[in-house]
């Protein structure tokens, strides 16, 4: 039966209405009193969809999966032993996707050029964090407004850095600041490595050309507001990270479950919402953007007032002026994993035991709580 345009605006209102989202002068807007639980409420319903989805093959997977996962009684922290692991083993895969659906932001297999790790605790084989690396938006004006690109050059350079899509510490980790370690890790010496391993004489898909192997940048975006784990994140006298400002607040996400409903009426009325190469990350933000025109509401419905936090990794010491195409080779910092890690034992780890409360008593049970949605009441 055809989606009428009447049907699915009012599932656009009352969406939006359950989530906060009020009338002003005929529209839906912000409401003016937003905290960080109205941003977590603005992310459930797509995270609990993506759960839902994900419950067939959690019930078959979680058992095989939990055990490594910590309790909190079986980290020592003078002997945590922090392993970077590139993903590449499909068992590896799975226990990568178990940890990141715990993560409150929906989950997203990432697009383009990609490095997935898994950072384990040699001391106990418990997983520690989760990273992974992804393509580059081509544009990202907190990036782009203090990088200047050389005319026709923008997409070569920019695709010389790669965006961090997901970085984090599981629990009890995460009690103990390995959000951190896990952001240093990202930086390390050996993560530029992999990538020139991995894509060194590699053609690019849409435009088959190669491209140098210099990972020379990595860009994201906090997941609510100021960020904990990427504020004054240093190696001794060295900025890891470094703060460029603010998002504007717009984005999808808070629309995904109606993604589907979307995309039939565009289909319907012979609007192609099909994807693949060379329409990238913002395919649904496109699709709904062209669904929303059509059903009479403004873009401001895509604004959910989540500002993230922008940062910048420089892995090069001379980056603008090799963005800028002034100079030719990028001058690496050096930054061995095994550095990182002392220093961020002895930064952060240290101070951090005995300071906080509740990562001794954390259970991995816990996360089964988190996960399988009839457990969820």
């Amino acid at each position: 039966m055809r989606l009428t345009a009447e049907e699915l605006r009012e599932a656009v209102i009352e969406e939006l209405s359950s989530l906060g989202f009020e009338w002003q002068d005929g529209e839906l807007r912000l409401p003016d009193d937003q905290t960080k639980d109205f941003y977590r409420r603005l992310h459930k319903p797509a995270k609990r969809a993506e759960l839902e989805r994900r419950q067939d093959w959690l019930e078959r997977r979680l058992s095989r999966y939990l055990p490594l996962f910590a309790n909190g009684d079986e980290v020592d922290p003078e002997g945590i032993s922090p392993k970077l692991v590139e993903v590449t083993k499909k068992k590896d895969f799975e226990l990568f996707r178990v940890a990141r659906l715990t993560w409150a932001l929906p989950y997203s297999k990432g697009f383009g050029r990609r490095l997935t790790y898994l950072v384990i605790d040699e001391h106990n084989d418990k997983l520690i964090g989760i990273l992974r690396l992804q393509s580059p938006p081509l544009s990202f004006p907190p990036r782009d407004s203090i990088l200047d690109y050389p005319e026709d050059r923008k997409s070569e350079l920019v695709n010389q850095t790669m965006d961090i899509q997901t970085l984090g510490a599981l629990p009890p980790y995460n009690r103990l600041l390995g959000g951190k370690l896990v952001a240093m890790v990202a930086a390390s010496n050996e993560v530029r490595a992999d990538y020139r391993r991995k894509y060194e004489d590699r053609k690019t898909v849409m435009e088959k050309r190669i491209l140098p192997a210099d990972l020379v940048a990595l860009t994201t975006t906090s997941a609510f507001g100021r960020s904990s784990i990427y504020n004054r994140l240093r190696y001794y006298d060295k900025m890891i990270a470094e703060s460029l400002g603010y998002t504007k607040g717009y984005g999808s996400f808070h629309l995904l479950r109606l993604y589907p409903r979307f995309r039939e009426f565009l289909e319907e009325r012979d609007v192609s919402t099909r994807g693949g190469y060379g329409t990238g990350p913002r395919r649904k933000w496109q699709t709904m953007v062209r669904a929303l025109d059509r059903l009479g509401f403004s873009s401001e419905v895509l604004k959910h007032g989540i500002e993230r936090e922008a940062f910048l990794f420089p892995l090069v010491h001379n980056l603008k002026a090799y963005m800028a195409g002034q100079d030719t080779h990028p001058q690496y910092r050096d930054l061995p994993l095994e550095d990182l890690i002392a220093y961020w034992r002895e930064r952060w780890l240290s101070g951090r035991v005995e300071r906080v409360n509740g990562w001794r008593s954390w259970e991995r049970e816990r996360i089964r709580d988190m996960l399988l949605l009839e457990q969820d009441e």
